[in-house]
């Protein structure tokens, strides 16, 4: 092949390999073509997915808020409504304060330093106290929650306990102790004083009260029961709490198991207070208690019997107001004219000064006088028209334990000298804070009447709130008689006139007497005597000097004085008045000008007289007692012993 041929033959293969590259170029391009698809697919895809992710995510994100906020919802609605699991101060619920105290539940209450006073403070001693691992409750807490005749006298550290026969006698500190003239003692100390507070061990007073107790730890807790009779119960429905107050945020005092057996006290919507056999006393739902019912507790126990000396006849009872030895002779005038008696009763005994001696008037002839003409004598022993005449001295008197002895032992052999029959006790000047002197005194003076026969009565203002300190049960127990002295309704220190006796002051202090005395032992006492009022207009002047107390809601002053019924009757004839029938009272009334000023009088007489024993007759009481003899009008004696005999 020639150069020429060569050159055309190269010329072809290099214009086949141009064709060749370029078909190859083309199905390259071709090829790159193809191959963008799939990855604007795989782009569309991958654009899709992360949509969804984000879709997802935000789903996700929304589903964990939601559930994040329904937690958060959950959560609050627990915090509130939810039952809380914080434990109470079991410390402070018992009012513990110092290492030895102990706590005290009574009766499914618990006894706190500042329970049952509005005046305790940080010095009111502790309910309980525990020494040398005994148990002890503070006397303030016995006498008042357990036990009411523990005596304590401060004065001379002695604790008392009177039974019908004597007392029993303890001194502070001590194991031993008289059992009225039996010398005992007990392998613990007896009395403790911590200050001047007193504490009295747990077995002891066990010994003279029908109580049960039981003592447990973590705190140290006593759980005393010392009231018997119907009480509420229930079983728990099954494992619970019982709650410091109702409701679930409350503070969990103790927990109690399925069947045990709690005190059913009170509901309150939902919850039910109730106390534990332990010495608890909380909440618990009433849907976690079952089997509620009432059930009886009792326990064996002997009370004392206080004998009581008991007239087989209504008593009608005069009151001889003698205010020294002469008028003693008296005695045949005074009872002239008089019928239906059975009993008299001269002001004879007062106290003659504040170490407990006794001053008398007494008279064997009077007392043979009068028991010739039928009558009993019963003495009156009084603490005013003496050588005492206040609150502060007859509390002197009856705060030691030596002057309530020597007072009862001149009385007693006062009377068994004069030869009487029976003493009344007729104390008025007993302060709140002598009530548990005063009637620790009448425990005392009626074993002693009981033991030398004679009968023992004792007078009392009617019922009223301020005068509870008397404590007219305890009197029903131990006193043969108690007399409720149903007049002095309005007195000279009343700052309006009115009544001294209505129908409605004798009949309200008979029925509020009755809840508290038998009606075979209870005494009606009614006045022969009223008051003449004298009303006048007070002046600007005196209006101003009473300004901001009670005197000042009353526009006129007053003044009285007490008549008989002969004295009154004529006073009413002398003034020309006329009398009309007060039906409110009860009694004849009337009233007129004269002096500056208005009189008034509500009159005693056969009139009222009969309405007062129309209400103490139909009380079946044990009699009736009037105040006081030479003040009556002889026609109320037939008319008395028309309705006692």
């Amino acid at each position: 092949m020639d150069q020429r041929e060569m050159r055309d033959a190269g010329s072809k293969r290099e214009d086949r390999g141009h064709t060749r590259r370029q078909h190859s170029g083309r199905t390259s391009r071709k090829k790159k073509i193809r191959g963008n698809a799939p990855e604007e697919s795989g782009r569309r895809k991958k654009s899709g997915r992360a949509k969804r992710r984000r879709r997802n995510m935000i789903i996700r994100i929304l589903i964990l808020v939601i559930l994040i906020l329904a937690a958060a919802g959950a959560f609050l609605i627990w915090q509130r409504y939810g039952p809380s699991d914080e434990k109470a101060d079991l410390e402070q619920y018992y009012g513990l304060q110092e290492e030895n105290d102990l706590a005290v539940v009574i009766n499914n209450a618990v006894i706190t330093s500042d329970s049952d006073s509005e005046e305790a403070d940080e010095n009111t001693p502790a309910p309980g106290k525990i020494f040398d691992g005994q148990y002890y409750i503070e006397y303030s807490v016995v006498r008042t929650q357990i036990n009411s005749r523990f005596y304590w006298d401060s004065n001379e550290n002695i604790l008392l306990y009177t039974l019908p026969e004597g007392s029993v006698l303890v001194q502070a500190d001590s194991s031993e102790y008289t059992d009225i003239t039996e010398q005992k003692s007990e392998d613990y100390i007896i009395l403790r004083t911590e200050g001047s507070a007193a504490y009295i061990a747990l077995p002891f007073i066990q010994k003279y009260t029908n109580m049960e107790y039981s003592v447990y730890d973590d705190p140290a807790r006593v759980a005393v029961t010392s009231r018997w009779g119907d009480v509420q119960t229930a079983m728990v429905r099954h494992d619970t709490q019982v709650r410091y107050r109702g409701g679930v945020k409350s503070p969990i005092l103790t927990e109690v198991k399925r069947s045990d057996k709690v005190t059913v006290l009170e509901e309150e919507d939902n919850w039910t207070l109730v106390g534990t056999e332990d010495g608890f006393v909380g909440y618990v739902r009433k849907s976690d208690l079952r089997d509620t019912m009432t059930e009886t507790m009792s326990r064996d126990f002997e009370e004392p019997v206080y004998t009581n000396i008991s007239k087989d006849y209504t008593i009608n009872m005069v009151w001889h107001n003698v205010s020294n030895m002469t008028a003693n002779t008296y005695i045949q005038q005074s009872l002239a004219g008089t019928e239906g008696l059975n009993t008299i009763a001269p002001t004879w005994f007062s106290i003659a000064d504040t170490d407990g001696n006794l001053e008398s008037i007494a008279s064997t002839d009077y007392v043979s006088y009068a028991h010739q003409s039928g009558l009993e004598v019963w003495a009156v022993l009084r603490d005013f028209h003496g050588g005492t005449n206040s609150y502060d001295e007859t509390y002197q008197v009856l705060s030691y334990t030596s002057k309530r002895e020597r007072l009862i032992s001149q009385v007693i052999q006062a009377a068994l000298a004069a030869d009487v029959d029976g003493i009344n006790l007729d104390f008025e000047l007993i302060s709140s804070e002598c009530g548990p002197h005063y009637i620790q005194f009448v425990r005392e003076l009626s074993v002693e009447c009981r033991a030398n026969g004679l009968v023992f009565s004792v007078d009392n203002y009617v019922p009223q709130p301020y005068n509870q300190h008397y404590d007219i049960e305890e009197q029903g127990i131990v006193a043969d008689y108690v007399i409720i002295m149903a007049y002095d309704e309005h007195t000279d220190a009343s700052y309006e006139a009115g009544s001294v006796a209505s129908i409605s002051y004798l009949q309200n202090g008979i029925a509020d007497a009755l809840e508290s005395v038998p009606q075979d032992r209870l005494i009606a006492g009614i006045p022969f005597f009223t008051r003449l009022w004298l009303e006048t207009p007070k002046t600007e002047e005196e209006l101003a000097q009473e300004a901001g107390t009670e005197a000042a809601s009353y526009p006129n002053k007053i003044s009285s004085q007490a008549m008989g019924m002969d004295e009154a009757a004529q006073a009413v004839t002398d003034a020309g008045a006329q009398t009309s029938w007060d039906e409110e009272t009860k009694q004849n009334y009337a009233e007129w000008e004269a002096d500056g000023g208005t009189y008034k009088i509500w009159l005693e007489d056969t009139d009222s007289l009969e309405e007062k024993l129309k209400v103490i007759d139909e009380n079946e009481l044990a009699g009736v007692a009037e105040w006081s003899l030479g003040m009556e009008n002889q026609a109320v004696w037939n008319l008395i012993g028309s309705y006692m005999n």
